[in-house]
């Protein structure tokens, strides 16, 4: 099941650095099981996947290192900022992953959090092998050149 729905969403955190450190080669979306006041901390924005990452454990998927401040109001009821969060998928689908990931060099690397049209907590999730330095300024090069050609297209016209 692919992640690209469209639709109305509001990005609760992204992970920019992703693209950039990771060669994306597919991309999934899940349902993330949150707290009370995880979801409303997370309607904040203030929360933070950058050094977030998934891993198949016992059958099921946890999100691990992923920063979700404690939410003001709740006192003493509050969550703990970087506690491991279980994503939600189908069985053969966390399987797939599963498999994907023993294989050299691939990680699960959590794109963004949203939530979908109904309210829902979702975490955009992609496999994806590690660049070397060489390949980072590759992409940047031609990322560059891109974007020179199109303002030498805009100057023509």
């Amino acid at each position: 099941m692919s992640a690209d729905k469209g639709g109305d969403r509001k990005i609760a955190a992204e992970n920019r650095k992703a693209r950039y450190s990771y060669e994306i080669l597919d991309v999934f979306e899940a349902g993330i099981a949150l707290t009370g006041t995880e979801v409303k901390s997370l309607r904040g924005g203030k929360s933070n996947i950058t050094d977030a990452y998934a891993a198949a454990k016992g059958g099921s998927l946890q999100l691990y290192n992923a920063y979700i401040p404690e939410y003001l109001q709740a006192n003493r009821f509050n969550h703990e900022t970087r506690r491991p969060r279980q994503l939600l998928m189908h069985r053969r689908e966390i399987g797939k992953l599963a498999a994907a990931v023993e294989r050299e060099g691939m990680t699960l690397v959590p794109l963004e959090i949203y939530f979908n049209e109904k309210g829902r907590a979702k975490v955009k999730l992609a496999i994806g092998r590690g660049k070397k330095a060489h390949d980072k300024r590759e992409s940047e090069k031609e990322r560059d050149w891109k974007r020179e050609q199109g303002r030498l297209l805009k100057q023509r016209d």
